[in-house]
């Protein structure tokens, strides 16, 4: 059994504000979930008890928004085991003031309340791939006590803001104390039944109070919103007879189809096979619980019909990578990144397959989509750098699997995104015939994963000839030589091959920045050659191809470690640049103003320690070290998963994302990489 354990450890504000800083998440496998914080007060827009994933155009819609759980003991006390931020200062007790632990059970979470002589535990999940939720609470000391919860309910898309008025009238039916919430013909029905001895429904149609979303209101949006009600649920809770309450947007069919124990057992079960299946590797220290966590991300995208519909008729399934949660869909660059922690350090590999093949399908002008916006089967395609990085991730499939059927399959489609970026493709991506060089650039668009953009303006717009677009160019040439070499023969292979050799060349030439002892960022950009130091030469060095020439590999990896490096990642910029931000937070405006210019990236810390490695490849404990930081923060920000970025100084804040696709990959990746039996392999 899998389990990471918080337990309490001070009083007062001090144990509140440490479990409100702290957020759960469980997935569907559809791209669903529900979260909130320890303390169960929702504040962000996405905290909730069920979003559903739906097919487009909905997308992912907040259904179940909150549920108030009030708990009355034998001698008639009340407490409340969850609620609002504004119900701290009331005097009655509190179930914050009650809990006595927080564990993840094999990924999912668990609350311990010790009240007067009753213990009680609360366990949510959600069955695989179904738009179900399941609260659990069990009763494991003392007598029988009276659980009443009450559904605070919208239908909003998850990513909008919390003031969005309900959507209209909700209309209540039951049937055998099945329960319907239905508000207008275009959204799902939600349906809720109650599991329980002496269960009840009161009827208490509410609109409730404003809550607030202290999150939200820091990153300058709107702070408050209305939920509404139906009523209550009751029931008795007793060591013999627990309580689970249900909401699904499936059918009563589906929903009743197991009994809530059997659905429990099953999804331990399907989580016992997940990690059977990791490699050894992943098997050891944080390896299970990152195991885990890479499930969340790995998604049957429910919206697109017709993308299933294909796989099917080819034998495949279709699967795709959420790049995080809350709020991103899945993003092209992310998947390819994050494909090999994920789905190969996990023995996955099959899903792997079908993401691939998947993509491939999405091809156009030799360009895969940037990403596919919330409840649109449809991808934007301004990206330079996600093409690029399909070919690292099918290298690394094709090294883990030997799946030359794949490659045969895939290897037109490669050729064909090679020739467009010879020729010249969208956005202004194309082979510069002078030196060999990828150039990119359009005004208005942000084409690197230096991606942030806000009211028109590119922060970090690297028109040019970016290093880490050439490093990878000049990988994914040297990976289709080979393939074709081994597909085709020597003849079609020598072209390739022949244009990675003058990319190599032109790249040494033009990139190594004396003054500085480091590389370019940019060459041939639009205010001349940017000197910035940034981890993004790295990758020059980092992947299956290196393009950077032995001979600098040191200076590179010392100047990014002495001036980048920090326990969570690397900083995204170093701290003598004019434009260099400690610190990610504020409004969109000045939150994207610091996005890339300083801020530490998690999924940078897998590009450093392959560097480190190819310069130092006996140290295999010493790159172990470099994960220390973002070990120990399995114990902050979303419990066992990894944050998207941090703040560029200490105390390092985490922000972003919660829980980042290529964050945790990237650490599983190493984590598997730097096992000393698995790198003597």
């Amino acid at each position: 059994m899998i389990t990471r354990r918080l337990m309490r450890h001070t009083t007062g504000d001090d144990w509140r504000n440490f479990l409100i800083a702290r957020e759960w998440l469980v997935t569907n496998g559809l791209g669903g979930y529900a979260s909130g914080t320890l303390a169960g007060i929702a504040t962000r827009r996405y905290h909730g008890l069920f979003i559903a994933a739906l097919p487009a155009p909905l997308g992912r819609q907040m259904t179940l928004a909150h549920l108030s759980e009030r708990v009355r003991l034998a001698d008639g006390t009340l407490i409340k085991l969850s609620g609002e931020a504004h119900d701290l200062p009331d005097s009655s007790p509190h179930g914050i003031d009650c809990l006595t632990e927080f564990r993840l059970e094999m990924g999912l979470p668990v609350w311990r309340y010790e009240l007067a002589g009753a213990t009680i535990e609360k366990h949510i999940l959600m069955p695989h791939q179904q738009n179900t939720v399941h609260i659990i609470y069990r009763l494991l000391h003392g007598d029988s006590v009276r659980l009443k919860l009450m559904p605070s309910v919208h239908n909003r898309s998850h990513d909008a803001p919390v003031n969005t008025p309900l959507p209209g009238v909700f209309r209540l039916t039951e049937v055998e104390s099945k329960y319907e919430l239905s508000v207008l013909p275009d959204l799902p029905t939600l349906r809720m039944h109650l599991h329980g001895a002496r269960q009840a429904f009161t009827v208490n149609r509410q609109t409730l109070a404003e809550r607030m979303y202290p999150v939200e209101e820091s990153r300058g949006y709107a702070e408050s919103g209305t939920l509404w009600s139906p009523g209550y649920f009751r029931a008795d809770l007793s060591q013999d007879h627990p309580v689970c309450l249900t909401a699904s947007t499936e059918s009563w069919e589906v929903v009743t189809a197991l009994p809530v124990d059997e659905v429990w057992r099953l999804e331990h079960e399907r989580r016992r096979r997940i990690l059977a299946a990791a490699p050894e590797g992943a098997r050891s220290g944080i390896g299970p619980e990152l195991v885990l966590a890479a499930d969340q991300f790995i998604i049957k995208p429910v919206g697109r019909i017709a993308d299933s519909a294909r796989a099917s008729a080819e034998g495949d399934e279709i699967r795709t990578i959420i790049a995080g949660y809350h709020w991103f869909t899945d993003w092209g660059r992310d998947t390819m990144i994050s494909l090999e922690g994920l789905a190969l350090m996990t023995g996955r590999q099959a899903e792997a397959g079908y993401t691939l093949r998947l993509f491939a399908h999405y091809l156009r002008d030799g360009l895969l989509p940037n990403l596919f916006p919330e409840g649109d089967q449809q991808g934007l395609y301004h990206t330079a750098d996600a093409t690029l990085w399909f070919f690292q991730a099918i290298g690394r499939y094709l090294e883990t699997t030997g799946d030359m059927e794949t490659l045969n399959v895939l290897l037109p489609h490669l050729q064909a995104i090679a020739e467009h970026h010879l020729d010249g493709t969208r956005f202004g991506i194309r082979v510069d015939p002078e030196d060999g060089l990828l150039r990119q650039g359009e005004e208005g668009y942000q084409l690197t994963w230096m991606d942030a953009k806000v009211d028109g303006w590119v922060v970090t717009p690297r028109r040019g000839k970016a290093v880490e677009i050439n490093a990878l160019w000049y990988n994914a040439l040297c990976l289709l030589g080979q393939w074709v070499r081994r597909v085709r023969g020597n003849t079609e292979a020598g072209q390739w091959e022949a244009h990675a050799e003058r990319t190599r060349v032109s790249f040494n030439r033009r990139f190594w920045y004396e003054p500085g002892g480091h590389l370019f960022d940019v060459v041939d950009g639009e205010q001349g050659d940017d000197a910035a130091c940034r981890p993004n030469q790295l990758l020059a060095i980092s992947l299956t191809h290196p393009v950077l020439d032995r001979r600098y590999w040191d200076a590179v990896l010392n100047i990014v470690q002495d001036r980048l490096l920090t326990p969570f990642g690397l900083r995204s910029l170093s701290a003598d640049h004019p434009s260099y931000n400690a610190k990610y937070d504020g409004n969109l405006l000045a939150r994207d103003a610091a996005y890339h210019q300083g801020t530490v990236w998690a999924w940078l810390i897998g590009p450093f320690i392959d560097a480190w490695l190819k310069v130092h490849p006996e140290d295999v404990a010493g790159a172990r070290q470099f994960l220390s930081g973002l070990k120990d923060h399995l114990n902050e920000g979303c419990i066992g998963s990894i944050s998207e970025i941090f703040d560029a100084e200490a105390p390092f804040t985490p922000r972003g994302c919660i829980a980042q696709a290529w964050s945790v990959a990237e650490v599983l990746r190493c984590w598997v990489k730097t096992t000393p039996d698995v790198h003597k392999a």
